[in-house]
């Protein structure tokens, strides 16, 4: 049975509209409207916890007052050198990174740069800065994602191990000399920290083990993606991994020398070795405690007023340098993470358009 050619044509015409519909859906309009909705929500949960955790911050009058009163020329000297150790700090942390992912995908500093401070932003609003992974993985090829996180979590263990050999030795330290506890507790407490940190150096330069182990978990084939990719392990030799270490060192002497800067700045005065110690309990102590992200700074505040309460009942001049070193290493760096992402196409980046769109 033949049709007319008037119905052949309209139902041609159909076919190519719907066509035309079905492009038009894919490309520019519906490709730009999510990137803008997940840009803005981004955007939106920033400026909540920026709200939430500075502007409506009970004491932030306090805080502002103290400020202002210690900005003179005498300190102002302490100040400028902390903030201009923010830069220094997150390039270590650049470096550490780029080291990682240069076998995969071979970044400049420059964009390296700008994925680790796009990684700030995400970190800000999720626990234990778990989006920091997310952030960074806008910044490289789609189809090396999971390779940037699973070197993300590398540089994360190096920052790890650093922190808590270092926090122990503080711990010590600070335990010993103002506690007052046992020879037999401190030696205790020490042989349990070896024991840990040697562990810890045992998998991290062992960290291959990691791949044979991963392929044998019975619930694997839900992580297929992340089981593919984590042969790169494979790819991390002892020097790789001992100037990953170095940077990561780097990056924790520059936030102890930020924060020491800091509470000389708000008129804190504490010997050297007792604040070097104090400093790497605190460290050591945040790090230790897992907390929703609005719930954070006030802990670190809380903890930094015992670690520091026997030297001085300033507790404002506590808080506000707990609370500067966060602004300075956080809060700057994820509105300039923001405007990175802001000018990401997020939606490539995680492999949902085609390059042709």
């Amino acid at each position: 049975m033949h049709l007319p050619s008037n119905t052949i044509f309209a139902k041609q015409c159909i076919i190519n509209t719907r066509l035309i519909q079905a492009q038009a859906l894919k490309r520019p309009f519906n490709s730009r409207l999510f990137n803008l909705l997940i840009k803005t929500a981004v955007l939106l949960l920033l400026g909540y916890v920026l709200y939430y955790q500075v502007f409506a911050r009970e004491n932030i009058g306090d805080i502002k007052a103290v400020f202002w009163q210690r900005l003179d020329r005498q300190h102002l000297s302490y100040l400028l050198l902390a903030a201009l150790l923010m830069p220094l700090n997150w390039a270590f942390e650049t470096l550490k990174w780029q080291g990682l992912i240069r076998d995969f995908e071979p970044l400049s500093f420059w964009r390296s740069y700008r994925a680790v401070l796009g990684g700030v932003t995400f970190s800000i609003f999720t626990p234990n800065r778990i989006g920091e992974y997310g952030g960074r993985i806008l910044f490289v090829r789609a189809e090396n994602n999971w390779k940037a996180v699973i070197a993300t979590l590398v540089g994360s263990f190096s920052q790890l191990l650093v922190l808590l050999a270092v926090g122990l030795l503080g711990l010590i330290h600070y335990a010993g000399s103002y506690l007052e506890l046992e020879p037999l507790m401190l030696r205790s407490l020490g042989f349990m920290g070896l024991v840990l940190v040697g562990a810890m150096v045992f998998s991290f330069y062992n960290i291959d083990l990691v791949v044979p182990l991963a392929r044998r978990l019975p619930f694997i084939h839900y992580l297929r993606p992340f089981a593919k990719q984590v042969s790169i392990l494979q790819d991390y030799d002892s020097p790789t991994l001992t100037r990953t270490l170095a940077f990561a060192l780097a990056r924790y002497t520059v936030y102890t020398l930020q924060y020491y800067l800091l509470l000389r700045f708000f008129g804190f005065q504490i010997p050297t070795l007792p604040a070097l110690t104090g400093i790497a309990t605190i460290f050591l102590l945040q790090t230790s405690i897992p907390l929703p992200p609005l719930m954070g700074l006030f802990v670190r505040g809380e903890v930094a007023l015992q670690i520091w309460g026997i030297f001085s009942e300033n507790e404002l001049g506590i808080l506000a340098s707990s609370f500067s070193l966060w602004v300075l290493n956080l809060i700057l760096p994820a509105l300039f993470g923001m405007v990175f992402i802001l000018n990401t196409n997020v939606l490539k980046s995680l492999g949902y358009e085609n390059k042709s769109n």
